[in-house]
C-alpha cells in the first residue's frame, strides 16, 4: 500500500500555521510508530439511535489496519454490525494519532491466527486461537480512510492529516 497523502488540516480558530511553518507536516512514520506502540486505544462507535459509544481496547497495527477483538455481545460490536462509523485514537493525548475508517469483522482462520500471534507478542499473553472463536467473539479490522496527528510541543506547526486511497 502506498504511503498516504499528507496535508495540513484547515483548523480556523486554533492558531495553526501553514504547512511550511512550524515543524511542517509530520511524516507518516511518526504516526505509524504511535499506532504500533500504543498500549491502549480509544474506540468510538455510534449506537443505532445516534448516541456515541466510547470504549478502551487493546489493539495491534497490522497489514495497514488496526485490529482488535471483543465479545459478540459487546455494544461496540453490535454497533459495528449495525453499520456504525468507527474512530480510534491512541492512548497519548499529548501526541495523539486518530484514525477514522471502515470496520470489518474478520472470520477467516489465517487472519485470526495471525492476529492472535501479533496480540500475544505485543501484550505478552498466551491466548490460544480458541479465544477468538467466531461463535462468541468478533475480530475486527479497521482500515483507515484518514488519520490525524499532532505533537503537543508544536501544536500550531504539527497538525497533519493523511488521506488513504
Amino acid at each position: 500500500m502506498p504511503e498516504p497523502r499528507a496535508s495540513r488540516p484547515y483548523m480556523p480558530g486554533y492558531g495553526t500555521l501553514p504547512p511550511d511553518e512550524g515543524s511542517g507536516l509530520l511524516p507518516w512514520s511518526w504516526a505509524l510508530k504511535r499506532l504500533r506502540d500504543s498500549h491502549d486505544y480509544w474506540l468510538s462507535t455510534v449506537w443505532p439511535d445516534g448516541r456515541p459509544h466510547l470504549m478502551p481496547v487493546w489493539a495491534v497495527w497490522h497489514d495497514e489496519a488496526l485490529w482488535f477483538s471483543s465479545s459478540l455481545h459487546a455494544r461496540k460490536i453490535r454497533n459495528i454490525r449495525a453499520g456504525s462509523a468507527v474512530s480510534v485514537a491512541t492512548d497519548d493525548a499529548l501526541n495523539p494519532v486518530v484514525i477514522e475508517g471502515t470496520a470489518r469483522v474478520m472470520k477467516d482462520s489465517t487472519s485470526l491466527r495471525t492476529f492472535m500471534a501479533i496480540m500475544n507478542d505485543k501484550y505478552r499473553t498466551g491466548y490460544t486461537i480458541e479465544f477468538l472463536d467466531p461463535a462468541c467473539n468478533a475480530t475486527v479490522r479497521v482500515r483507515p480512510r484518514w488519520a490525524f496527528a499532532l505533537r503537543e510541543c508544536d501544536f500550531p506547526g504539527s497538525p497533519t492529516r493523511w488521506e488513504f486511497h
